[in-house]
């Protein structure tokens, strides 16, 4: 196939591949494990799909209540390009045989629109604004999925996972912010098999770039509602609406988590990433009570407990960057580890997370300024792989070959054989 995201090959026969891949997908449900005949992409979805559903009947959940819904959406970015949308597939929308559809990062619904019979249609498998569309949720589908690799893509008819979306088409691309490049949702255009052509799939990308560079064009005018500063530093800053607080660790603690979970989290939840097996519900409680009132209904609200304000954090603007491979930006805002002195199981996860990922891109960009500037850091200087990297790209560094010398007796290993680096057993 000359185009992997698209779903049919020019002068293939709709209604004989719709059975090809339906006697696929029933040999794969029944146990066959191998897809065979099917899209790569569509094949690693229904992989991930059937370990996270627990059958291909499954039914994408409502998350969103219609009141929680509305104020969540009307906080959302993507607010502000619905007129974009609306005019660059609103006309689809109107004809009667296709629905239009917006999701946020995690997939869930926040417009569908299209004429009342289409409407009713999509009632019937839940493809309605607050249900949860995203492949964990609903198996393969174009919003999903297109989130799930970053990429548009069409999925067609009996490509879907779950059995009661089969009836359907659909095309759809991730949307991303401009500044930091991560994903604010998708775009989605949903009917029958007649959307299985280039054109449908040429037409969610456009109007995806469109979005992004309104996005882009407006970005001095999206109005932050506050930031929060946690990289480096044991007590968090939160800044929003003129105010300042420097938050207590349990709080700072409880802020990043809600910061990384922008869909909400239950107390129960909340509280196993604070305190893994030895949680105490009663004690969860009272530091999310205490929390709430110091920060305050229009900033945190419960049931779930989730930020209902928009703010910007260092660690997801580091993560950002690095989706966006701008690793030198990322680097340079990095001020050291997420809340380094905390011991909560879900904060200790994210602060691997970040210092991880951007310690990998360091280590693999090759750049001797990158490099050196990470061998600088407090918590980069006795790290023997970034030494030995360095050295490769400076060979006549005499500092870089000192260091690896002494970091390899204070670690017990062997000199290389070869040229090839050893990981640093990092503290």
């Amino acid at each position: 196939m000359a185009n992997p995201w698209l779903a049919l090959d020019t002068g293939t026969d709709p209604a004989e591949r719709i059975r090809q891949v339906g006697r696929a997908h029933e040999r794969f449900v029944g146990g066959e494990k191998t897809a065979n005949g099917i899209r790569p992409v569509v094949a690693e979805s229904w992989r991930r799909s059937a370990v996270a559903l627990p059958s291909a009947d499954s039914t994408a959940p409502i998350e969103l209540g219609d009141r929680e819904l509305e104020a969540y959406r009307a906080a959302h970015p993507l607010t502000r390009v619905m007129p974009i949308f609306r005019d660059l597939l609103g006309g689809l929308a109107e004809d009667g045989e296709h629905l239009m559809a917006v999701c946020d990062a995690y997939g869930r619904l926040l417009w569908v629109e299209g004429t009342a019979s289409m409407l009713r249609g999509a009632e019937r498998m839940n493809f309605v604004p607050g249900a949860r569309w995203d492949e964990a949720h609903a198996g393969t589908n174009a919003p999903g999925t297109a989130l799930a690799v970053d990429h548009p893509l069409q999925i067609f008819a009996t490509e879907h996972f779950s059995r009661p979306v089969q009836r359907w088409t659909c095309a759809a691309a991730p949307i991303h912010d401009p500044a930091t490049g991560g994903l604010l949702g998708a775009i989605d255009v949903t009917g029958g098999d007649h959307l299985a052509n280039p054109h449908s799939l040429a037409l969610v990308r456009a109007t995806a770039l469109a979005a992004e560079a309104y996005l882009r064009g407006h970005s001095t005018a999206k109005a932050t509602a506050g930031t929060v500063t946690a990289l480096g530093r044991n007590e968090a800053l939160l800044s929003f609406g003129g105010r300042r607080w420097r938050l207590g660790r349990r709080h700072s603690e409880l802020l990043v988590l809600l910061l990384a979970r922008p869909e909400g989290s239950t107390g129960e939840e909340l509280g196993f990433e604070l305190y893994g097996d030895e949680i105490n519900p009663v004690t969860v409680r009272a530091e999310l009570s205490r929390l709430r009132r110091t920060l305050g209904p229009e900033l945190m609200e419960s049931r779930p407990y989730r930020l209902r304000a928009e703010l910007t954090a260092d660690f997801r603007s580091v993560l950002g960057l690095l989706r966006a491979r701008n690793v030198e930006e990322a680097l340079r805002q990095y001020a050291g580890p997420l809340l380094p002195g905390s011991e909560a199981p879900g904060v200790v996860r994210l602060r691997r997370l970040v210092d991880g990922q951007l310690r990998s891109a360091v280590l693999n960009s090759g750049d001797a300024e990158l490099l050196r500037a990470w061998l600088n850091s407090a918590w980069g200087s006795d790290d023997l792989a970034v030494w030995e990297a360095y050295a490769k790209v400076s060979p006549l560094n005499p500092l870089a070959t000192a260091r690896i010398r002494e970091l390899t007796a204070e670690y017990g290993l062997r000199p290389p054989v070869t040229g090839a680096p050893k990981m640093s057993r990092r503290s």
